[in-house]
């Protein structure tokens, strides 16, 4: 104990991880602030069907993109350590490695996106309507997918050098971009639900060239020069396909589970499905705010790893955890005093806000749980630990399964009571990782 109250005392930990979770905070939840706009806007058209559209495109859409979401976390980790070693010439080739991955991603994604796309509508057995609806967004939306992923491994690769302005540019142009053109296009031009895809495709065009133009600052403070023969070679690609790969499998897994959501809101009718996204907004407010701590972790201890610093480890674990902490509390009593606003913030349509306010209470108390992932995330990936992460996220989904069958019973009370046990069983199966880890003595070693 007083170990850790030395660690939480410790001023210059607390500048350097709100220097980097300040700009990382106000980024991150410019995207779920994107979210609630396409969900205001969309969400005061007469029918609920419109919101379920956006609702059901855009996790057909997350599903695939966030599943690539280990462009960014394994650039961080190695990027980290990169940087710890005053590395240049490894920067250019991680860099430019996450860079080419997701080019070639994003093609593969595209050419597969649209037959999964009516497998998936086939299974979650939408109205007419939302089917039609739902498939005009998430076809248009591929469109940006390219820019997508290419922002992921840049955003990663920024934060791996301690330089979260450069994230920050990226993500609030994106998203001020989508919010203006959004407001624009569905409510100006009057092109709907397609409108609000066309938004976020040229958002997301804007933010990727931003980002890479804003590479060459960056690399200044690096001097170095690429190796192009090592980027012909296996071996130097080996590492960082094989924590992208463990991250994947991880993400693809924590998808599902957020794509299961939909599926069974959408049987469940449209207003619950729209009522759901709702909800699911304000845990993306969240996550996205909490995830700002977390990548400070992420990039201070992947730091710390690279220069083989245990103190400033364990400092940056405490300081982000005390402050994650607060934050998470802070969050829960929003939603509990003023979640009913929440909810009417987004949408007039009486069903849907009926149904929400129905489950705003599984939201208010869902931030208290979830934390602890976030902030254990962050640890893993500055540690390229990214086999554990994928074996804890694995297990996870093994031990909530059952819980799920026997609650399916209870509607969409149930599949909220199988999330938040999800979110606590995560929490817990990576620190009982962590904590061995530990006791092993091997968080100053990588992959």
């Amino acid at each position: 104990m007083t170990t850790l109250l030395t660690d939480w005392r410790h001023r210059p930990t607390h500048r350097r991880v709100w220097a980097l979770a300040a700009p990382m905070i106000l980024s991150n939840i410019s995207v779920p602030l994107v979210a609630l706009v396409d969900s205001m806007v969309i969400g005061h058209l007469p029918h609920a069907h419109q919101l379920g559209a956006v609702a059901v495109g855009a996790s057909l859409y997350t599903f695939l993109a966030w599943a690539m979401g280990f462009l960014r976390m394994g650039s961080t980790g190695f990027a980290a350590q990169a940087a710890g070693r005053n590395d240049g010439a490894a920067l250019r080739q991680i860099l430019l490695q996450g860079l080419l991955l997701a080019l070639g991603l994003a093609m593969l994604l595209g050419t597969v996106g649209i037959p999964l796309s009516h497998l998936a509508l086939e299974w979650m057995q939408p109205s007419p309507e939302l089917n039609q609806l739902t498939q005009d967004f998430f076809h248009t939306r591929l469109f940006g997918l390219p820019a997508a992923l290419a922002s992921y491994a840049l955003v990663g690769w920024f934060l791996g050098t301690q330089n979260a302005r450069a994230p920050l540019a990226i993500l609030l142009t994106t998203n001020l971009v989508n919010i203006a053109l959004n407001l624009w296009f569905v409510l100006g031009l009057d092109w709907g639900v397609v409108g609000s895809a066309r938004a976020s495709v040229v958002a997301e065009w804007t933010g990727a060239l931003l980002g890479l133009a804003l590479t060459q600052k960056a690399l200044r403070a690096y001097p170095g020069h690429i190796a192009w023969a090592a980027l012909k070679l296996w071996e130097s690609w080996r590492p960082l396909l094989a924590v992208n790969r463990d991250i994947f499998i991880r993400s693809l897994a924590l998808q599902s589970v957020f794509f299961m959501i939909t599926v069974q809101g959408a049987r469940l009718g449209d207003a619950t499905v729209a009522a759901n996204a709702l909800l699911l907004n304000g845990l993306l407010l969240t996550a996205h705010a909490l995830d700002g701590l977390a990548h400070a972790v992420e990039a201070l201890c992947g730091h710390a790893i690279g220069a083989h610093d245990r103190p400033a480890l364990r400092r940056s674990l405490v300081v982000a955890g005390g402050w994650s902490l607060i934050a998470s509390v802070g969050f829960a009593l929003l939603f509990t005093v003023a979640g009913h606003l929440f909810i009417a913030m987004q949408t007039d349509i009486p069903s849907v806000r009926e149904t929400a306010d129905i489950y705003l209470p599984y939201l208010a108390v869902l931030p208290l749980i979830a934390v602890w992932s976030y902030l254990l995330d962050g640890l893993f990936i500055g540690a390229t630990r990214a086999r554990e992460m994928r074996n804890g996220m694995l297990l996870t989904v093994l031990l909530t399964l059952p819980v799920a069958w026997m609650l399916q019973g209870l509607g969409n009370h149930g599949l909220w009571i199988t999330f938040l046990m999800f979110m606590a069983v995560r929490s817990l199966t990576l620190w009982a990782i962590a904590w061995r880890l530990n006791r092993r003595g091997l968080w100053l070693g990588s992959n």
